[in-house]
């Protein structure tokens, strides 16, 4: 009898468990095409703790979205984003019909697209594995179809398609001698829920001073960004070819590598995984002879297993009797600020120019509490008027000037930062993600 029961209670189980595994089909084949993106990729690769799950994100305040059942339909289709280049390039969120101008589409994509030249932030989900081609080709479908809440419009096989979006990461071709000069991080390990954040100085290898008008970037995904950094003070550098990480395994901080922040002066990069920019016509970047730079990455692997980051970056360069303007680098930074705790503060700080300048290129730095970065014109003519705004301390963004912003000697830049301290803590100027940071970064020619 015991042995009758067991067996009895045996087949219930397996018929109650192929029922339930026949549901799960039944399910996708019967729900809408909106609902099976909710559970089979929002949920499970988007609408997660510290990315677009609640307003309680760390990241909430940069892009606003939230993407859990129930809120993530109104929040996507026809909604506009908080991404400042989304804006200008009149993309929503989705746009009904129209994948390539859709937000959502592009954050997923690696190979190059007709929008890859411009900067729509890091691929998503942000350090957790990219989605599959058919996932991707299942959104893309869904929303060429018009984006409805109901109706199954899409085969759903597509979402049994486990082939990698990125079949393997192909290195940057680099230059010729003649062209410019490539720079690399080779594979490096992200461990598993780790931030992992390193610098690398290395040497450019030009013998003479060399003038750069374009770069080129290509970084296996899961990167928040990558910069190219000089140094304010050449004394006491970093030894050549050695890595160097922000954060120990244990995610403490290694203060070595911490202190050498302050001596960085921004260059080239961005975060953006690949991508292409340009200088205005006629201008370049000048470095001087033996340069070296501070290679930075900065990579997330909120998954259970390790993978590699890797980043190339080609500078181009042309010869000097071709550059009419000769750009240099802004780095404008306010160390001075308090911000008290629990309470939303205003600083600005202005910076005057001894000399006539145009200003070509403005992009910010701030840390999580920077919730709105304003550069202003003080002094002349256009005294007061706020020339750049970004809301998005993660990826703020970088303003190009077709007609340069002129100033005279004695006029200046006003930056002007909105902080919400919601911490406990009095918050000052400092390298860590812990302490605030307040710069304007761009380029500009002595006029």
């Amino acid at each position: 009898m015991k042995n009758t029961a067991w067996i009895a209670l045996l087949f219930s189980l397996v018929f109650v468990f192929t029922l339930g595994c026949n549901k799960n089909t039944v399910d996708l084949e019967n729900a809408s095409t909106f609902e099976n993106i909710q559970t089979e990729i929002l949920n499970t690769s988007c609408a997660v703790s510290g990315c677009h799950l609640n307003e309680s994100d760390g990241t909430f305040a940069q892009h606003g979205l939230i993407l859990s059942q129930g809120k993530a339909y109104e929040n996507l289709v026809n909604a506009i984003s908080k991404n400042q280049t989304a804006k200008e390039e009149n993309l929503k969120r989705v746009l009904p019909f129209d994948a390539e101008n859709s937000l959502l589409y592009q954050k997923m994509l690696f190979e190059t697209t007709h929008k890859s030249n411009k900067n729509f932030g890091s691929i998503m989900p942000l350090g957790k594995d990219m989605l599959f081609t058919g996932q991707i080709e299942y959104i893309r479908r869904w929303i060429e179809a018009g984006a409805p809440k109901e109706g199954n419009i899409v085969d759903i096989s597509l979402l049994a398609d486990k082939t990698s979006v990125l079949k393997k990461f192909e290195p940057l071709a680099a230059p010729t001698a003649e062209q410019g000069f490539q720079m690399k991080l080779e594979p490096f390990e992200i461990y598993p829920y780790f931030e992992r954040e390193v610098f690398i100085r290395k040497p450019l290898n030009n013998s003479q001073n060399v003038f750069v008008n374009k770069f080129q970037l290509k970084m296996h995904p899961g990167s928040h960004h990558f910069i190219l950094y000089g140094f304010r003070n050449n004394l006491n550098l970093p030894q050549l070819n050695e890595i160097r990480d922000l954060r120990n395994k244990d995610q403490s901080f290694n203060l070595t590598t911490l202190q050498q922040i302050g001596n960085h002066v921004f260059y080239f990069g961005g975060s953006e995984s690949n991508f292409t920019f340009n200088f205005p016509e006629g201008t370049a970047v000048e470095l001087p002879a033996n340069m070296t730079f501070d290679v930075n990455s900065h990579y997330f692997n909120k998954g259970a297993k390790s993978y590699n980051g890797e980043v190339y970056i080609n500078l181009y360069t042309v010869p000097k009797e071709k550059v009419k303007k000769t750009l240099k680098v802004l780095d404008l930074g306010n160390t001075t600020f308090v911000l008290p705790p629990n309470k939303t503060t205003t600083v600005s700080k202005d910076f005057k120019f001894d000399k006539n300048v145009k200003v070509v290129t403005l992009f910010s730095h701030t840390h999580k509490l920077g919730e709105k970065f304003e550069v202003l014109i003080k002094g002349g003519a256009r005294n007061g008027e706020v020339i750049y705004t970004s809301t998005n301390w993660e990826h703020p963004a970088k303003i190009d000037f077709a007609n340069p912003i002129a100033l005279k000697a004695g006029e200046s830049l006003t930056s002007r930062i909105t902080y919400n301290n919601y911490t406990d803590q009095t918050i000052r100027f400092g390298f860590t993600s812990e302490d605030e940071m307040g710069i304007i970064f761009g380029y500009y020619y002595e006029d």
